[in-house]
């Protein structure tokens, strides 16, 4: 059964749902905002095809051919995109109902295990997903531990809008910290080569207009951005409308930075369309299972994955 937490303090109220550790509402309390997109229920989450809010995994983002080989073992995984495996497959952890570890009113933890096997993937995998607030900043950390060699990425898939009517995210402004970005091939898969972001489309060195950017590439985002070295910083986005900030920051080497283009959702109550909202997705590289030059995203036994992430929202007068 699907049900709903509520973690709050005089800053924000945080909403989740156990299916898929889903972060359902980030409602900035100064501005009596709701900073993401949700669907107009929550019963609706049994078929979130969008993952809005979800945590996505085993492995998020792509696997190409969806297969990978380990000390000399194939693995093949689900495919659910083409001949590829997209967000852990089928009925990955979005899909899942996790339970709850512990919960107060700062603070809940869910937890999924997921047995050796699932979708393909090797190991019995153990994860904890925790929120917690502190002012008007909101933690996400997520824990890993396996029993055997396999492949992990987790990312949280939250569509951000900082506006109070969530018309587009043209208007937004963006900076991505980061000099480079993965090359994608048609299918959004990386194919290897690593691209200066200077002096083209993709450089959000500085604060760019997200609609201006748009114009520029002729279509959509949905890449990765290389996160520099230097900075747990990974991102900053700015409403004009709204005078809210949004500073992203983690300890993953790459961000995919969509901007919703493929969005589509319709019920009585609620019209989600493309470019209604963005995903900065802090995660390891794509497809980086089957390119050793990409940092590794192998974990083994002895091991733990940690992915930490901080939202800090605020206002700019």
């Amino acid at each position: 059964m699907i049900k709903s937490h509520t973690i709050e303090n005089k800053f924000l109220r945080v909403k989740t749902l156990n299916i898929g550790a889903t972060l359902f509402e980030v409602f900035y309390k100064k501005k009596k905002i709701n900073l993401i997109l949700n669907l107009d229920k929550i019963s609706s989450y049994k078929n979130n095809k969008n993952y809005l809010g979800s945590i996505c995994g085993r492995f998020a983002n792509r696997i190409e051919n969806a297969k990978f080989s380990i000390k000399g073992v194939n693995y093949n995984l689900t495919k659910n995109e083409n001949n590829n495996i997209l967000h852990g497959g089928k009925n990955g952890f979005d899909s899942k109902l996790w339970k709850i570890k512990n919960y107060s009113k700062s603070h809940i933890s869910y937890i999924y295990t997921s047995p050796d096997g699932e979708e393909g993937f090797p190991g019995k995998l153990k994860t904890i997903c925790k929120y917690s607030i502190k002012n008007s900043s909101l933690k996400v950390e997520i824990i890993s531990k396996t029993s055997k060699f396999t492949h992990v990425n987790l990312v949280n898939h939250a569509y951000w809008n900082l506006d109070r009517t969530k018309k587009d995210i043209f208007n937004h402004y963006l900076m991505i910290n980061s000099d480079f970005h993965t090359q994608n091939n048609k299918q959004s898969i990386p194919n290897g080569k690593i691209i200066a972001n200077k002096g083209t489309f993709f450089d959000f060195n500085k604060f760019r207009i997200i609609g201006e950017q748009i114009k520029r590439k002729g279509c959509g985002f949905n890449e990765n951005f290389i996160v520099r070295k230097n900075s747990n910083l990974v991102a900053k986005l700015f409403s004009p409308r709204s005078k809210i900030i949004l500073k992203i920051f983690s300890n993953q080497p790459g961000v995919q930075f969509y901007t919703g283009q493929n969005l589509k959702f319709r019920s009585k109550k609620k019209n989600i369309k493309k470019y209604q909202g963005l995903c900065l997705e802090t995660q390891a590289f794509p497809n980086a299972p089957n390119n050793i030059k990409f940092p590794s995203t192998l974990l083994g036994p002895s091991q733990i994955y940690k992915h930490n992430i901080r939202f800090e929202i605020s206002l700019i007068k």
